[in-house]
Parts: structure tokens; C-alpha cells; sequence
């Protein structure tokens, strides 16, 4: 199955992309909006998925901060380059059929991993990250809105798998949401089981 991160970027685009990321970097930008937000949320020495990887720098970040984090993107040099990170438990995989084995106490999406799926694969992303989550666990995402994939079906998809929308922000710094904001970040969770 073709994502649209695969359709559009080729090896060399992702080489491209790690080499940006590191040349921001070197140049002293904040690249730790998304970890700040992530930690906020969950608990001290929190299991995490970060879900859709990429170089691993987010994951690094919660690293750490103190928490267990696993890995996981479906572009094998991105992979690759998150494997340099001796603290990450790094795995090639498609988020649509995810099975790892075990359960997280959160599960982050960060930097338009939903929105370089392919079309109508998302709810099934969301379905297997369901499944890694323990009961309570939360899930945290955020992507542009000029994308095909937009919050609306993002709000569909999540209700549809049975997560429980708590916040919506329209950035990462937790600027309040509006309709016409360039960025969506949703905080949902899936539910306690009462017994």
C-alpha cells in the first residue's frame, strides 16, 4: 500500500528531509513544541508510541524527559535515521497494520503523519493505535488543515474507533482553536472499561 508520503517522496526526499531537520538544528530552532505539549499530558515516565517517527526527534525529546518510548515509521530511511538514537526502540512498520504486541499509556501523531497516509487508510491507522493504547491512554496528533485529510474526518474517524475527543489546539503551543487555524493539534483518549 502506497502512502501519500511514499507517492510524493522518494529516498532521496527523505535524506532531504533528515538533512533539514538537522540543519534547523545546528541553527538553534526550537524543535521541542511537540515533546513540551506531549509531556504535559501524560504522566512521568509514561509508555509512549510515537507513531509515525520520522527521524525520531520527538521521540528522543520524551526520551529524555523520562519516558519509555517505541518507534515506529514506515519510511525505512527515515527508520534508520531514528535508529541512531540508542533510547528509542525503533521499528519499521505501516501504522495500518501495526501490532507490536503490547500497550502504551500514550500514543502520539505528530508532524502530518495522518495526513501523508493514503486516502481512507486513516481510520485504520487510528484502529491499531486504539489497540496499543491501554485503557485511559491518550492520543495526541497534529497536522496542517490545507491537507486532504481534514479535522473534520479526523473527528469522524476518532469517533468511529471509539476515542474520546478531549482538546483541540491550533498549535502546538497551545493556542486556542479556531476554524480557520493552519494547524490542528487533538488530544483524544480511549476510554476507562468500568468493571
Amino acid at each position: 500500500m502506497t502512502t501519500r508520503w511514499q507517492a510524493e517522496n522518494s529516498a532521496d526526499d527523505s535524506a532531504r528531509y533528515i538533512e533539514r531537520f538537522d540543519r534547523l538544528a545546528e541553527r538553534g530552532v526550537d524543535l521541542h513544541g511537540e515533546a513540551r505539549m506531549v509531556d504535559a499530558v501524560v504522566s512521568p515516565a509514561s509508555s509512549i508510541l510515537d507513531a509515525g517517527c520520522g527521524t525520531g526527534r520527538l521521540g528522543v525529546e520524551l526520551a529524555r524527559r523520562g519516558h519509555r518510548v517505541t518507534a515506529v515509521d514506515l519510511d525505512p530511511v527515515l527508520a534508520e535515521a531514528a535508529r541512531a538514537h540508542p533510547e528509542l526502540d525503533v521499528h519499521v512498520a505501516d501504522l495500518t497494520t501495526l501490532d507490536l504486541g503490547w500497550t502504551f499509556d500514550a500514543a502520539v501523531a505528530a508532524g502530518n503523519v495522518l495526513v501523508f497516509m493514503k486516502p481512507g487508510t486513516e481510520r485504520a491507522a487510528l484502529q491499531r493505535i486504539w489497540a496499543h493504547l491501554t485503557d485511559g491512554g491518550v492520543f495526541v496528533t497534529g497536522f496542517a488543515t490545507d491537507r486532504e485529510y481534514t479535522v473534520d474526518m479526523l473527528d469522524e474517524d476518532l469517533a468511529a474507533v471509539g476515542f474520546v475527543l478531549e482538546h483541540r489546539f491550533a498549535t502546538w503551543d497551545l493556542r486556542p482553536w479556531r476554524a480557520d487555524a493552519d494547524w490542528a493539534v487533538t488530544v483524544a483518549r480511549k476510554p476507562t472499561l468500568l468493571a
